[in-house]
């Protein structure tokens, strides 16, 4: 099974910017340490993305928690205006502290899985880890029916999900464009 992770950086990007189309930088928090190779090719194609239209971003690399804290620092100092986490287990285990910096520093910040986003954060653009679990089920059902792994086809999880948190926006003073709260599968109220 695979689930879209590490390609989704510039469609977040483009949600997050529609949210907050007035943020002058974005700041983008990544995870050096990660050993994946695509995870370097999402943070470059969101570095595209915002060249495309002219978007100043400011990658801050974190690998620790104490580097959490010091990007955040950084944000602040720099007066960045939103926040893209980009995928990554590791930014993932460390989501209570990152959401909880983000609405300390009113940070408007965008993450890969809709768990974090029903956990407090603005909004979450990726793969449904729900529709995973499903697929897997049957795969594994199929198994235990007697199919040979082997034999059976190569799955993707494909469905992708935008949920957006209204009580997080609110706390923020942040509105949504109705264009934007239309084309979310879930908004938290």
């Amino acid at each position: 099974m695979v689930l879209f992770s590490y390609s989704l950086g510039p469609k977040r990007f483009e949600f997050l910017r529609e949210a907050v189309p007035g943020a002058k930088l974005i700041a983008v928090l990544a995870n050096p340490t990660n050993p994946d190779p695509e995870t370097k090719g999402d943070t470059e194609g969101v570095q595209a993305a915002a060249r495309a239209v002219g978007q100043q971003i400011l990658v801050l690399n974190a690998g620790s928690e104490r580097e959490i804290d010091s990007a955040f620092a950084t944000m602040v100092r720099q007066d960045a205006g939103a926040l893209l986490v980009m995928a990554d287990p590791f930014l993932n285990n460390r989501r209570e502290q990152i959401i909880a910096l983000a609405a300390r520093h009113a940070l408007p910040a965008i993450y890969e899985w809709r768990e974090i986003a029903q956990a407090g954060g603005l909004m979450s653009y990726g793969s449904s880890l729900t529709d995973a679990y499903r697929q897997l089920g049957t795969y594994t059902g199929r198994i235990l029916k007697g199919a040979k792994p082997a034999d059976l086809p190569f799955m993707r999880a494909v469905k992708v999900e935008l949920v957006i948190n209204l009580k997080t926006a609110k706390m923020l003073g942040l509105t949504f464009p109705i264009a934007l709260l239309g084309r979310a599968d879930e908004v938290i109220e």
